[in-house]
């Protein structure tokens, strides 16, 4: 893989058309002027994927950093997600989601999580719809165990493009991976670079052995796999820093080693 990581050319296909960039940019947690600059720093070093959601606070900032960047709105991937237990408000809430971004669709619209513990067949057929309408261009889901994604496509026909949940070498299984792969559904992780995988020792050695840093490795690794990843960061030079895994591949041995528990 030699392709730079914030290039539109390293993406996953979506089953509904399009492609998905594997190296996006995370917002949770981010809000306000930090949020807006945080975004104009991802675009300028390359990132054309960014993350965030309702609940985060930060839609009207992801928005206006898309706009004062300069850079074209159908050059960059904007993945929102509906609060779990919007439903009922789907169409109020998709109304002000798209508002704040200032943006007549996004790219992905996920269910944020599984309210109740039930897969919420309501709230999918909801963004169902919005996808017919064009209002998004993909839809999926979020924090969703592959029976819960059987039930929606049992009950709609409609299987979720993508399925975003928490994912780093420390918690990589083989099944659930296989298990979207047969489904034909895009695995997206987040808090790759948290629950200690920065200072896990495999990590830690392959990165020095490298010449990295520990969140380069993992970002990396998702990338190896074809898995998409959404690192964040508030300082511009981690934000760069991130992106910066086009020239070192991890070894065969390398990737086993992060995959296995006996590694970890």
């Amino acid at each position: 893989m030699t392709s730079d990581p914030t290039s539109p050319d390293l993406a996953a296909d979506l089953p509904g058309g399009g492609r998905i960039p594997l190296l996006g940019f995370g917002t949770w947690q981010i809000k306000g002027e930090t949020a807006r600059q945080a975004v104009i720093w991802a675009l300028e070093a390359g990132y054309r994927h960014i993350d965030t959601a309702a609940v985060y606070g930060n839609e009207a900032e992801v928005g206006a950093g898309l706009r004062d960047s300069g850079i074209d709105r159908d050059q960059v991937f904007i993945t929102t997600k509906m609060p779990g237990g919007a439903t009922g408000r789907e169409a109020a809430t998709m109304k002000e989601s798209l508002s704040k971004l200032g943006t007549d669709r996004v790219d992905l619209w996920l269910i944020h999580w599984p309210a109740d513990g039930g897969a919420d067949v309501q709230m999918w057929q909801a963004l169902v719809d919005a996808n017919k309408q064009g209002l998004a261009r993909s839809i999926g889901v979020s924090n969703y165990s592959l029976d819960m994604i059987d039930e929606l496509v049992d009950a709609t026909g409609v299987t979720p493009a993508v399925n975003q949940i928490e994912w780093s070498p420390l918690l990589y299984d083989q099944a659930i991976v296989d298990g979207h792969r047969q489904r034909g559904i895009v695995l997206e992780g987040y808090s790759a670079l948290r629950g200690g995988t920065l200072e896990h020792p495999a990590i830690v050695e392959i990165a020095q052995r490298h010449g990295r840093s520990p969140a380069q490795v993992i970002i990396r690794w998702h990338l190896q796999h074809e898995i998409v990843v959404i690192p964040k960061s508030v300082k511009r030079e981690r934000i760069i820093e991130n992106a910066q895994v086009a020239d070192f591949e991890l070894t065969a041995e390398e990737m086993a080693t992060l995959d296995s528990p006996s590694g970890r």
